[in-house]
């Protein structure tokens, strides 16, 4: 996948929006040809893991029991896309995003790609038998909260430009100097709460302590269908290979 010709990004302005909010959202990357591609592969591999043709380990294992029954409920995960769409791949590493990732991390940065935490392909739609359709409040840091892999920059690239209507992120400005321990469980609302509005293509980065959350849908598919792509950099403890992660812990609310 290559990116066309792409505005100039104002890579001070945007590091400093991040260390000021905790988040920041790079626009213009990709263009309508290169997320058509970058959709379709995604797609395609979802569609394989719901028909058996990949293990349904690719997945997740929450919901590798669930296709015991007759009928399997809807694929809302894809793990480790990279590794099945030459597209995903080539835009979780676009040269301005790694000199983000760069800037905030520092050069021994590594991705979050390890016991099966890949990038990530999510599909989030609400209504019956569906999975994952909200999140609740929560930092990244708390899945593994005893461990020295942090701090981390999540990246999300969105396929639908997200509303009500499908869903959108909540997060709290500048939380993720508040310390990653202290977030609220649950769906409530929080004081300084900001609604963050994507439009297919944008990259958002968000830091790993930053306080966030997602919204469910207010419509059915496919007004309510909600796609992207995330995955993450650390730049903490590099693992030496075959060392496994702590137990991950997973307190944010569905």
């Amino acid at each position: 996948m290559v990116a066309g010709q792409a505005p100039a990004v104002d890579t001070e302005s945007l590091l400093a929006d991040f260390d000021r909010d905790g988040y920041v959202i790079v626009r213009g990357l990709f263009g309508p040809a290169e997320l058509a591609e970058l959709g379709g592969q995604l797609a395609a591999a979802r569609e394989r893991v719901a028909a058996g043709e990949l293990d349904r380990r690719w997945a997740g294992d929450d919901l590798v029991g669930a296709f015991d029954g007759a009928a399997p409920p809807f694929v809302h995960y894809v793990l480790r896309v990279t590794e099945l769409s030459p597209a995903a791949d080539a835009a979780f590493h676009h040269p301005r995003l790694a000199e983000l990732v760069e800037r905030i991390l520092g050069p021994d940065h590594w991705l979050y790609d390890i016991d099966d935490h890949g990038v990530v392909y999510q599909d989030a739609r609400p209504g019956p038998g569906m999975s994952y359709s909200r999140i609740g409040w929560h930092s990244d840091h708390q899945s593994r909260p005893t461990s020295d892999i942090w701090p981390g920059v999540a990246l999300t690239f969105h396929l639908d430009p997200t509303s009500p209507a499908n869903g959108f992120l909540r997060v709290v400005p500048g939380s993720h100097r508040m310390g990653w321990d202290a977030v609220p469980g649950g769906f409530g609302k929080i004081d300084g709460e900001v609604a963050v509005y994507c439009d297919a293509g944008d990259v958002l980065l968000h830091h790993s302590d930053l306080w966030h959350s997602a919204a469910r849908a207010t419509e059915d598919a496919p007004g309510g269908i909600r796609r992207h792509m995330r995955g993450s950099f650390l730049g903490g403890r590099r693992l030496a290979p075959g060392q496994r992660l702590e137990p991950f812990n997973k307190n944010a609310a569905r």
